[in-house]
């Protein structure tokens, strides 16, 4: 049993002529009750019916015409900024352009003009104009198929409450579908609700960064958006990603997450453990870590950091005179009788000291690593951290190394130093740019490490209930920087009042960062959104349909059949139309490879939109 009629629009407005029969029998019908033929008060109940079926006749075909009408679709459109601040007026609501809620109908109708050529069935620019008035089409010489929009002519303002989002969004689509001016309008409407706003950009795009700088100074205080540029360092801010962090160990895993991948992940182990007895020892000293710092005990060696760890102990346990210990000084005569410096020889000292006069159990288990460390062949200690120090190299040196391992007591470096607490607790706008383009090995690492700190502060915010004020997090080209700490906040964000919206170009470019499909496929259900634009990739174009689901549609099939015998008018035929329904993508595939500049598919909190996002212009002037 079919549960919706069947409805074939891609057709010739048939209903006209009935509806001109109807009103040309008005005049007849008069004539009839001029002439005596039909008394007048039938001849008016007759001509109150003809004049009801020409106007039902006329109202339907009229729809025919208006959907045949929509078929040339809509061009891009641009509004002003003031336009826009009208159009995400409500706080609680998010503006996702002008478009119309994807029902099983517009499928159907889908389904039936992929069998056509949409020309064939469009109307003229008279009869156009008067169906829809001053709406004018897709020009020919834009991008991608006009009719995907036109299988609906009345288009309206998309609004979704801001609460469907809390459990993350994916905007997926190729190069120039329409990406940026998505990420524009939503992040525009993120500053203006006053949400604390980082945005990870890699390649920088001008237009996109105009706008969110547009936003600031329309809707923020004076000195909110600030900018942070690996190429540009003079006119950004100075970051520490490693000052917030509630356990040492944090440190560790947060530079583990830029370490390239190893098969076994022996070295990935390895480097964790390098970097976690520096900043332990660093900790127990009270010295702040940074990238420089780390960098430098691990590529020297942790002698200078085990030395002062042991002088601190021996002086604790031994008071201020501890150097006049006698067992001290004799280790200390008999180093000097051996080869090798005297920094060296004191260090031996002390770490024999340690280990014959301190008992087991009063020993310092942060010391007892560092000794590992230190009596670790040199040239082995080198290899298994191989994979460690040219990442660290990378973020250490230069102009870079000064942004991203502040010194506050540099007078000579006057730039703002910020780090995601600063960020959270002012409000800012961070736009990071990346400038992956020259240089994607650093951008990479910039990212993940971006990301890994935000991460770590996002489970402070949980852990300390101070996720009152919303924190929206917009990541552009993901399979750049994801890593396993940015799936734990798209997996656990929502509780810590972190919105994330992440865009990519294809499956394939996420699944190569993290390996496999399945590890891709993985990550990207945690994201309970998506904006679908133009997308060419057939993998990618797979799991889209994929999500959006299956809906039943119509397929109506006709058959004929003739005969004729020997027998002198001996002759048949006959025709019938079955209409058959089977679940089928509410979205073909092969659509998302022809979808228009900015105009999308979305599935928001389980309802599939079709929209098209407007683009954002300061200085444009309304005609």
């Amino acid at each position: 049993m079919l549960m919706r009629q069947y409805e074939m629009p891609w057709r010739r407005a048939y209903e006209i002529w009935p509806a001109v029969a109807w009103l040309l029998g008005l005049p007849v019908l008069v004539y009839f009750s001029g002439t005596g033929v039909i008394t007048p008060a039938v001849a008016t109940g007759l001509c109150l019916l003809a004049g009801l079926l020409a106007c039902l006749r006329t109202w339907q075909a009229f729809q025919v015409l208006r959907l045949r009408g929509s078929l040339t679709g809509r061009p891009m459109q641009i509004i002003t900024t003031a336009q826009h601040a009208k159009l995400t007026g409500d706080p609680d609501q998010l503006f996702l352009g002008f478009g119309f809620e994807w029902l099983p109908v517009h499928s159907q109708r889908l389904y039936e003009m992929s069998k056509v050529d949409y020309r064939d069935y469009a109307l003229g620019p008279i009869a156009k104009r008067i169906v829809r008035g001053a709406n004018q089409g897709q020009p020919e010489s834009e991008i991608g198929m006009p009719w995907i929009h036109g299988v609906e002519p009345r288009e309206k303002l998309l609004y979704r409450p801001v609460k469907n989002f809390e459990g993350g969004t994916l905007l997926v689509g190729t190069t120039q579908a329409g990406k940026g001016v998505a990420l524009a309008n939503l992040i525009t409407q993120a500053v203006r609700r006053g949400d604390i706003v980082v945005i990870i950009d890699p390649k920088n795009s001008h237009r996109l960064k105009q706008v969110v700088e547009r936003a600031c100074a329309d809707y923020r205080e004076p000195g909110t958006f600030t900018e942070f540029h690996p190429a540009f360092p003079e006119r950004g801010v100075r970051v520490d990603f490693l000052y917030s962090w509630g356990k040492a160990t944090e440190l560790a895993s947060r530079i583990q997450s830029i370490m390239p991948l190893d098969t076994g992940g022996a070295f990935h182990a390895f480097g964790w453990d390098a970097v976690n007895v520096v900043v332990q020892a660093m900790v127990a000293l009270e010295e702040r870590p940074n990238l420089r710092k780390i960098m430098q005990y691990i590529e020297a060696g942790i002698d200078p950091l085990l030395q002062r760890s042991l002088e601190r102990l021996l002086e604790q346990r031994l008071g201020l005179n501890w150097r006049e210990d006698q067992a001290l000084r004799k280790l200390l005569e008999n180093q000097n009788t051996s080869r090798g410096s005297p920094v060296n020889q004191q260090l031996a000292a002390y770490v024999a000291y340690y280990e014959r006069h301190i008992p087991a159990i009063q020993r310092d288990k942060v010391i007892d690593s560092q000794i590992r460390v230190h009596r670790h062949n040199r040239e082995h200690y080198q290899k298994i951290t191989a994979n460690l120090l040219p990442i660290l190299s990378m973020l250490t040196s230069g102009e870079l190394g000064r942004s991203l391992s502040p010194d506050p007591f540099d007078l000579e470096d006057t730039r703002p130093i910020l780090n995601f607490e600063k960020i959270e607790r002012s409000g800012h706008v961070l736009y990071m740019c990346l400038d992956s383009l020259p240089d994607p090995a650093v951008a990479s690492a910039i990212g993940a490490l971006a990301i890994s700190d935000l991460a770590a502060r996002a489970g402070m915010r949980y852990n300390l209930g101070t996720n009152t004020r919303r924190l929206s997090l917009f990541v552009d080209e993901i399979s750049n920087v994801i890593n396993q700490p940015l799936i734990e906040l798209l997996n656990k964000g929502a509780e810590a009042g972190v919105y994330s919206i992440c865009a990519m170009q294809t499956l394939a470019d996420l699944a190569e960062r993290m390996g496999s499909e399945h590890a891709a496929r993985k990550a990207l259900g945690n994201l309970n959104n998506m904006f679908a634009l133009r997308s060419k990739d057939r993998m990618t174009q797979d799991f889209i349909v994929e999500t959006f689901g299956r809906t039943g549609i119509h397929a109506p099939r006709v058959s004929m059949n003739e005969g004729a015998d020997t027998h002198l008018g001996d002759w048949s035929s006959g025709r019938s139309v079955t209409l058959t329904e089977s679940m089928e993508e509410r979205v073909p595939a092969e659509v998302l490879g022809v979808l228009p500049n900015l105009q999308y598919f979305g599935l928001i909190a389980g309802r599939l939109l079709k929209g098209r996002f407007p683009i954002m212009s300061p200085d444009h002037k309304v005609a």
